[in-house]
């Protein structure tokens, strides 16, 4: 099939997923057309598929790579002390997070739009990225700073906790980021401390 006119593949194809990203946190997936992409990227829905197979290829590959962004980001910490590795991680998670909003909406709030192998594969990615707050909590936990009963359940809630803030918080709202992150890291230290 022919590229349309005046289209540059490293230029439509960002632009293609950028569309897809704001459509779908927007309307969610089940809503948002082939169509709707096109339009908004200015193409014809057939030039599409010039670009990703389907929407759900498209889907999936929003996903996988937020997910793997993610995890590429995620802080490498020099210090054996739960407290501080835990802490990085709660100011790191805001961080990042904050900064792709709809990205977030859609790795969350889309799940359960992905097709069971598609599904798997997310699913270890999360898993991996959920590992490194495990870990973290049954350190503290093992070295007794921290009261944690059930790592991987306070693993879901303070993950789930932190990625909430991309729901509420803007930037030119009353409290910094730098305060959100003072707040929310007070809040988890409260919550698995001993």
């Amino acid at each position: 099939m022919a590229r349309t006119i005046g289209s540059h593949s490293d230029i439509t194809g960002p632009r293609v997923r950028a569309a897809a990203l704001r459509l779908f946190a927007r309307h969610g997936y089940a809503a948002v057309s082939m169509r709707q992409i096109a339009g908004e990227v200015g193409v014809q829905a057939g030039a599409l598929y010039n670009y990703t197979p389907d929407k759900q290829s498209l889907l999936f590959a929003l996903m996988r790579d937020h997910m793997v962004e993610l995890l590429d980001a995620v802080p490498i910490i020099d210090t054996d002390a739960p407290i501080d590795q835990l802490q990085a991680f709660v100011r790191f998670h805001i961080g990042f997070h904050h900064a792709r909003p709809d990205a977030v909406f859609i790795a969350y709030m889309e799940l359960r739009n992905l097709e069971a192998r598609n599904f798997a594969e997310i699913e270890v990615l999360r898993g991996r990225y959920e590992a490194v707050l495990e870990r973290i909590l049954r350190d503290g936990a093992g070295s007794g700073m921290f009261d944690v009963v059930d790592p991987k359940i306070a693993t879901l809630a303070v993950i789930a906790m932190l990625t909430g803030v991309t729901t509420w918080f803007r930037d030119e709202g009353r409290l910094s980021l730098a305060n959100v992150q003072d707040q929310y890291w007070n809040m988890v230290r409260k919550a698995v401390v001993a």
